[in-house]
């Protein structure tokens, strides 16, 4: 099999994430919070990768078709069953790891009868106002009625041999999840409660004096939602209107999972299947007792700063610093930003002075995601009322920021900024700022390449290159990424950028086709990549032909990849690990040796077929010295990490570079974690630049 199951190689990825969870190395708060990136992922691939399998089955145009896709429905549910196991485990173990902190997550037949009067009163003035009971019937419409996101608890109401049935929603997105318990005087323990435990605790009284009952039992549920969506094709209608329209199905679509506490009875569990109209194809996960498990990401560090990871300040670039505005810093050179290690309020400090510079003359931008209360959309705003011509395309189809997305363009467009929306049928996923400005007589363009959203928050948390530059033909490129938006069906010429759909295919093909060459010729050849994602199956057909030519490969991929390396006479030559730590390893690059004369890109584009083909994404080519240095510094930091990063064999087993057992042996000096020599790295530069 050339190709691994890129649905088996996302679980994999997420198995990685549950191996930080299980690492005694990290802090004990991160490892819960692992736990809870681990959750919040498994959410996101039943709406989307398995919704999609499931779409696979149901509209197959054979029955080789249809068994191939079920085959793999089979696989990814005994691979789901697989982690939910490990799951449990390594949330005991966390469990006992905070115990040992004085930290004791408590169950609600832990509390005392003391605590259990604090809880009543809570209870009555907070959580009870917020729950409203479905009691269900035979009329009840299970699938309408529950709400995707959300933890249940399927009540059985007993009473002279009758049952009747409730659903119970845990109001966690009214009030915290985790409840703390006064602390003891004198007492360094700190007990923290479930929002669940709470509401079963005092369960009975929702029900007193309106359904009669003489037992009550109460077991955890919750259901996942396809996440896809139809937008209507009603041309009277804007995509704006046809947008939320469409987003309005995601609240009514099939359920395609059910996760539940693995002690409920099985009649019980039988009328939950039935009322959500589950089938064969439709996963049935049995869990612990707790649902949403994705909240432990807001889980508080109720102990000292040691069960969290210590601070790594973000620095400022000397560049900038050194020069009286923004747009002087990079006249000078362009500049290269690595995100979190440096400052993402460079970005908006450049959004900001464009917006009053009485120089500059029009903004473009590309948003695909942003912050909540974004600085940086209000400042395009401000701009508009500056006299400034601003111009933002805006992405509605970016998942679940869909409704977000679509708020902003309707503020954007109030506020006189001109919104356009892109192509259709083609995603916008470029990240791209060009700024126009009059100097003396003419007019220079400054542009952004980067490979991560200009989003304030995820700057603190992915990383991520941006590229500021006023390379004359690079920013003619964006100039004309931004033309294409508008006038698709002009023919555009691109001189540095690398433009999907257009030529970036063709070139990554080009390139890969130069290292051949040079490998047949007896020439150093190399090819050294960083994605999100590898799953194109034929651009990874010409990395195995680049393989079998004697090009040496390496690859970087932090989640999916369907290319299986070290298989002899295909792919031999090839080297892929991953890298799961504390940030998110979020940045694409592309580097091509060239016989020496290396080639260096960074682009917004996984080389996945909906990148290369179906969306608009930039590769930007990378000539400054200082720069080109800093991105090779840092793969090769992130190649020789010997502490994070995992081997991905060709069936993807997960092993580190390091066995945990062996990482003991290591001197201080030879272990490498690359985010934080990194870090170390750029620290050094600042200082070095400052002398």
């Amino acid at each position: 099999m050339k190709f691994y199951f890129k649905e088996l190689s996302w679980l994999s990825f997420n198995e990685r994430v549950l191996q930080e969870a299980n690492d005694e190395e990290v802090p004990v708060i991160e490892r819960v919070r692992f736990l809870g990136i681990f959750s919040s992922n498994m959410d996101e691939f039943f709406q989307v990768r398995v919704a999609d399998v499931r779409r696979r089955i149901f509209f197959a145009q054979n029955d080789a078709q249809r068994k191939e896709s079920e085959r793999l429905l089979n696989l990814i549910q005994q691979k789901v069953v697989q982690l939910q196991e490990q799951f449990e485990m390594i949330h005991r173990k966390v469990i006992k790891a905070l115990r040992a902190e004085n930290i004791i997550w408590a169950s609600g037949e832990q509390v005392t009868e003391d605590e259990k009067i604090g809880l009543r009163e809570y209870f009555d003035s907070k959580i009870k106002p917020q729950i409203v009971p479905i009691l269900i019937n035979d009329s009840t419409d299970l699938v309408k009625v529950i709400n995707e996101d959300k933890t249940y608890l399927l009540a059985q109401l007993q009473q002279a041999g009758q049952r009747k049935y409730a659903a119970v929603q845990i109001p966690s997105h009214e009030l915290s999840r985790f409840v703390i318990l006064p602390k003891k005087r004198d007492s360094k323990l700190r007990k923290v409660l479930f929002l669940d435990d709470v509401v079963l605790l005092n369960l009975a009284s929702l029900f007193k004096g309106i359904v009669p009952f003489q037992s009550i039992i109460a077991f955890s549920f919750k259901m996942t939602r396809d996440a896809e969506y139809r937008p209507s094709d009603d041309i009277e209608q804007s995509l704006l209107e046809r947008m939320e329209e469409g987003l309005k199905q995601r609240e009514k679509a099939d359920p395609v999972r059910l996760v539940y506490d693995r002690a409920m009875p099985i009649h019980m569990l039988n009328l939950l299947s039935k009322k959500l109209h589950l089938n064969q194809y439709d996963a049935m996960v049995a869990g612990g007792r707790y649902r949403n498990t994705k909240d432990f990401l807001t889980f508080s560090n109720l102990g000292g700063k040691k069960l969290e990871h210590p601070s790594v300040p973000t620095l400022k670039h000397p560049r900038f610093e050194q020069a009286d505005n923004v747009f002087d810093a990079i006249k000078r050179n362009d500049i290269l930003l690595y995100y979190p290690y440096h400052r993402f309020a460079h970005f908006t400090e450049v959004i900001r002075q464009s917006c009053y510079d009485p120089h500059v003359i029009k903004i473009h931008m590309c948003i695909y995601r942003v912050a909540p209360n974004s600085r940086i959309i209000h400042s395009l705003m401000d701009a508009v009322q500056n006299g400034k011509k601003v111009t933002v395309m805006v992405e509605l189809q970016a998942r679940f920021d869909e409704e977000a997305n679509i708020e902003w363009a309707k503020e954007l467009t109030e506020s006189g900024v001109k919104v356009i929306f892109g192509l259709q049928g083609l995603k916008v996923h470029s990240k791209l700022l060009l700024i126009h400005r009059q100097e003396e007589q003419a007019i220079r363009r400054y542009g952004v390449i980067g490979t991560g959203n200009f989003h304030e928050k995820t700057a603190k948390l992915y990383t991520d290159f941006s590229l500021f530059t006023c390379h004359p033909e690079i920013c003619s490129d964006i100039e004309n990424v931004f033309n294409y938006l508008e006038q698709p069906y002009r023919f555009y010429p691109w001189h540095q950028l690398l433009v999907a759909p257009n030529n970036l295919r063709t070139r990554i093909n080009e390139l890969i086709e130069r290292e051949i060459n040079h490998a047949k010729n007896g020439k150093p050849a190399e090819i050294f990549l960083k994605v999100n994602n590898l799953v194109d199956n034929a651009l990874i057909v010409q990395l195995y032909r680049a393989s079998r030519a004697g090009v040496r490969i390496r690859c970087i991929v932090r989640g999916m990849c369907t290319l299986r390396p070290n298989i002899p006479k295909l792919s031999e030559n090839i080297e892929i690990i991953s890298i799961v730590d504390r940030f998110l390893e979020h940045a694409r690059v592309y580097i091509f040796g060239n016989d020496g004369d290396t080639k260096v890109f960074i682009s917004s584009a996984d080389l996945m077929t909906r990148n290369v083909d179906h969306r608009v994404e930039v590769a930007c080519p990378i000539y400054d010295h200082a720069a080109q240095q800093d991105i090779l510094a840092v793969m090769d930091m992130q190649w020789n990490d010997n502490i994070k990063a995992r081997r991905i064999d060709a069936e993807q087993v997960n092993e580190y570079v390091t066995p945990v057992s062996e990482r003991s042996q290591l001197t201080r000096r030879k272990r490498l974690r690359s985010q934080l020599k990194i870090h170390e790295y750029f620290k050094r530069r600042v200082y070095d630049s400052n002398k």
